[in-house]
């Protein structure tokens, strides 16, 4: 998945458009940015852009408009603050496509950045349809995708426009992206260890099965651990069930017993006696789960255990919480990952983390800073974990031998 890169390009006085993932968190009653991280990631490409004499144009969807003009919705106080973290205006177009835009776009001069609006805004993003995707290309004289938050999509700003324009490079984040989670994890530092977490199993199958023979030890968690135990026909009270799950869950019990493979299950587990904060609460051993009570969080002996098998990691994959870890008095087992991953990374280990829940875990612990990469897209890491190609990065050029 190695691709060309902004550095191979010569972008001095060229337009170069740059589709970035400014899907930000906005405050419902303001509309106040809640969390500038996606933007602040975006920076490095830009600024080297532009300290390279090139003037970019920027592409970005928020949120899900679903192809209307929702100006709750608008990527507005994202120039503002983009414009504060650069230290120079931002322009903020009127839309993405259409006279006035392309009138912008062309009296650009290097050094100038432009923010279109909302590429959502037109139904015609998300069909991919190729008109569109012409009239985007046509704004700039190159294209760089930055978005790896969105590379799963085949969208018209992600899959439509580089093959209009015939070329396409990664930004510095993508190649960041496509470095950790495709090569580091083919080929990984051992013991090779994930740790899987979240809800349900459905939306984890594909990577489960992917791991599950590349990793020397596979730590599952959260409420899909109780699907599993149902397959193995244990009593799991109103814990968290896919019953339409459960041949899926009895064959990966099945493949791991005969393929001598590694996967672990809690062996203990905080419960409750409602889904609420104050629930009355206990540790009991996996099988002895009470009717009426639910699974929130591992338990004391599994964070221990799965601390130590962390301790031994060469490379550490993690997406999603352990428990539900909202909920303060069932967030110790996730944040007791948190530390473990921490103490790994700090001891030579790689720490990989994907997806959004698992990166706020992080974040809540103050040890982002401690892991050797928190991917910026939660469902294009977990599709590219999973070994699936993803469109946005097909899309651009490979790597010149």
């Amino acid at each position: 998945m190695a691709k060309r890169t902004i550095r191979d390009l010569d972008v001095a006085g060229k337009r170069i458009l740059v589709r970035v993932d400014f899907n930000v968190p906005l405050d419902d009653e303001d509309g106040r940015i809640v969390d500038d991280t996606r933007i602040r990631a975006a920076l490095p490409t830009v600024e080297h852009l532009l300290t390279q004499g090139a003037s970019v144009i920027l592409m970005s969807h928020l949120g899900r408009p679903r192809g209307q003009r929702v100006p709750a919705l608008s990527l507005a106080p994202v120039a503002e603050r983009l414009s504060q973290l650069l230290g120079r205006a931002v322009g903020m177009a009127p839309d993405c496509v259409g006279a006035e835009v392309a009138a912008q776009a062309a009296v650009l001069q290097p050094g100038q950045v432009l923010l279109l609006e909302n590429v959502r805004f037109h139904p015609e993003e998300e069909q991919n349809e190729q008109t569109f995707a012409q009239q985007l290309a046509g704004l700039g004289d190159a294209y760089v995708n930055d978005a790896f938050g969105a590379a799963h999509r085949a969208h018209a700003s992600t899959e439509g426009v580089p093959r209009c324009m015939g070329a396409g490079a990664s930004g510095l984040l993508m190649e960041q992206e496509i470095s950790y989670l495709d090569e580091a994890l083919r080929r990984p530092q051992r013991p090779f260890i994930a740790v899987l977490g979240g809800a349900k199993i459905s939306g984890k199958i594909e990577l489960i099965e992917h791991l599950l023979d590349r990793v020397d030890a596979l730590l599952i968690g959260g409420g899909m651990a109780y699907t599993f135990f149902k397959a193995m026909g244990l009593e799991i009270g109103d814990s968290l069930l896919e019953e339409d799950r459960l041949n899926t869950a009895q064959q990966l019990l099945t493949r791991v017993e005969t393929g001598g493979l590694d996967l672990q299950l809690p062996v203990d587990c905080v419960v409750a006696d409602r889904f609420a904060a104050d629930a009355q609460a206990q540790v009991v051993a996996r099988d002895a789960i009470p009717r009426g009570w639910q699974g929130m969080d591992i338990g004391p002996q599994t964070r221990q255990c799965y601390a130590d098998q962390i301790a031994r990691g060469g490379t550490i994959v993690w997406n999603g919480p352990l428990g539900v870890c909202e909920m303060a008095p069932f967030a110790q087992g996730t944040q007791q990952i948190v530390q473990a991953l921490a103490a790994a990374t700090c001891e030579g280990a790689l720490s990989i983390i994907g997806g959004g829940d698992t990166a706020a875990a992080v974040a809540q612990a103050g040890l982002a800073q401690a892991m050797t990469h928190i991917s910026t897209g939660g469902g294009a890491s977990l599709e590219c974990m999973s070994g699936r190609v993803l469109p946005g990065v097909t899309a651009l050029d490979d790597e010149e031998s």
